[in-house]
This record gives structure tokens, C-alpha cells and sequence, in this order.
């Protein structure tokens, strides 16, 4: 069963669909006026807090000088409970994160390898 729940947030209230059915759902919500729609407790940032320490911890073990990318594309699915906050969004029967490094700097000439933020040759990709 579909349930509509809302935070506030910063910049208003956020609506969210979400699943009932879901395994471990519980409402923990206090229900909301005519429209049906459930009032969560708490602020739509703070249930984001759980993914975007995630994020950041991920960005930290890639920003490695051993890598040293020019880029770096973090893409995961966000699913919003009441109850947990924000986590991420599962595929199949495993977690979603994926990962993209990005390295734009040319090559040096002739040898296969490219310089890197601080002019040492590396090898190529």
C-alpha cells in the first residue's frame, strides 16, 4: 500500500511516496489533516543526513593520491522512511553505489603517459 509522508524542510515541505509494505515499515508519523498525508517527525535534512555522510565518505576514499582523478560521479538511489531517514536504495538483493573516476589531463608525448596535478608522468589508463 502506497502512503504518502511529509517533512519540513529548509525550503518548504517535501512529500514522499512511499511503500508500506516495505519490509521493517512502521509508521511512526503522526497522520496528517483531510489529505492523508502523514507529518514525520523531524526535518527532511536530518533524514538526509545518514546518505550524505556516505557520500562524503565515499568521495574521501576516492579523492586518493594514489588514484589523483580529475572527476569523480557518486550515483546512488535514496529510499525515505520515517523511521530510518534516508538510506541507500537497494538493487536486487545488494546496495546501490556506483562509481565513476574521471581522468581528462593529455598524455605526455610519445609515452603512454600522462601528467598528473603536480607534473610527474604516470602511466595511462
Amino acid at each position: 500500500m502506497r502512503e504518502l509522508m511529509r517533512w519540513e524542510s529548509d525550503e518548504g515541505p517535501v512529500v514522499v511516496e512511499v511503500d508500506s509494505r516495505d519490509p521493517g515499515f512502521r509508521s511512526v508519523s503522526r497522520r496528517g489533516g483531510d489529505d492523508g498525508i502523514h507529518e514525520v517527525e523531524g526535518r527532511f535534512e536530518s533524514a538526509l543526513s545518514n546518505v550524505r555522510g556516505a557520500a562524503m565518505s565515499a568521495l574521501r576514499t576516492f579523492r586518493d593520491r594514489a588514484l589523483d582523478p580529475d572527476a569523480i560521479e557518486l550515483e546512488f538511489g535514496v529510499k525515505l522512511s520515517a523511521v530510518a531517514g534516508a538510506v541507500i536504495a537497494k538493487t536486487a538483493a545488494e546496495g546501490h553505489l556506483t562509481v565513476k573516476l574521471t581522468w581528462s589531463r593529455p598524455q605526455a608525448p610519445g609515452d603512454g603517459t600522462r601528467q598528473d596535478g603536480a607534473g610527474r608522468a604516470v602511466q595511462g589508463e
